[in-house]
Order: structure tokens, then C-alpha cells, then sequence
């Protein structure tokens, strides 16, 4: 990781977004900027926590939600769909997936077009490990107070109501 500046940038570029003609817009720019450099910081921690585990986030996501499912396998497509991700996304990551022998595939039993992705042991304990270290090192100290926390994910789920997520 880089050495730390001495100033915030982001302050920075909104004082000079401002000098500049651009004071309406100085806020939302200071804001997206200050989201994305945070989600920079945050993929870098569970990058870091994922490394060990052979897994990508997008992997251990996919990995997740087999493991919340009620038999520990899915269809293609429904991963794509509750993942929010193409279609192309979820094959990458279920190859990868099922090299490292935590998922295998297997014919849907009722539609002979889907293809259903399957937990295994193996994957169902990678999951466990996985979380296990992402909440010790990530989820349960993300860098703000608890009640900062709570109003973060409001804030983000308002944002994300309003871009039409969900």
C-alpha cells in the first residue's frame, strides 16, 4: 500500500472544483470520489483476506449463496440473477470454482437446459474458513463506529434503492 499523503485529495479537488466554476457539483464529485476510493480500501482487505482461501470475492460470493440455499445447489441463471451479475461472470467463477473441486455441476433433474451448481465438502468448509476470516478482519471492524456503520449502509441502501437495484 502506498505511504499515506499528508493531505485528504479529495478535499483537495473539491476546494478546486469549486475555484474552478463547479461549486454545484463539487459535493456529489467529493462524495462518488470518496465512495470509490473506499471501496478501493475495502476490495484491498478482503482481497487480502480471500488470497489464503485460493478465492476471489466473486467467487466466495458464489460459494455463499450456495451455502445459504436450502439444498446447497442452484441454477446457473439463478446465481446470474440474485448475484446481479452476467451470465458470462457466473461461468468464470464456477469454473474456477469447480477446478479447485468446491463446486461441481450437475444436469438440472426437471429443465434439461439449466445446469445446477453444487456445494461440495470441501467448498461448504473454504466457506466456513473464508468467513471466518472476513469477519474477523473485515466485517467486524470496517473502520467506523457502530452507529456510523448503521447509518452508512442506510445511506447505501437509499442510493442504491434510488439507481433502481432493487
Amino acid at each position: 500500500m502506498p505511504r499515506p499523503l499528508p493531505f485528504d485529495p479529495i478535499a483537495q479537488a473539491r476546494r478546486l472544483w469549486t475555484e474552478h466554476g463547479w461549486p454545484a457539483a463539487a459535493p456529489g464529485m467529493a462524495a462518488v470520489t470518496s465512495l470509490m476510493r473506499a471501496q478501493q480500501i475495502v476490495a484491498a482487505r478482503v482481497d487480502e483476506a480471500l488470497k489464503p482461501h485460493g478465492l476471489s470475492f466473486a467467487r466466495y460470493e458464489v460459494l455463499m449463496l450456495l451455502l445459504f440455499s436450502r439444498r446447497g445447489s442452484l441454477p446457473m441463471a439463478r446465481i446470474g440473477e440474485r448475484l446481479q451479475v452476467h451470465p458470462a461472470s457466473v461461468t468464470n467463477a464456477v469454473d474456477r470454482l469447480e477446478a479447485q473441486g468446491l463446486v461441481r455441476r450437475s444436469p438440472h433433474p426437471t429443465d434439461r437446459r439449466a445446469t445446477l451448481v453444487e456445494l461440495t465438502d470441501q467448498g461448504r468448509a473454504v466457506a466456513a474458513q473464508a468467513t471466518d476470516e472476513l469477519n474477523a478482519t473485515v466485517f467486524a471492524g470496517p473502520g467506523l463506529a457502530p452507529d456510523d456503520v448503521e447509518q452508512l449502509v442506510a445511506l447505501l441502501t437509499r442510493m442504491r434503492g434510488a439507481a433502481g437495484d432493487f
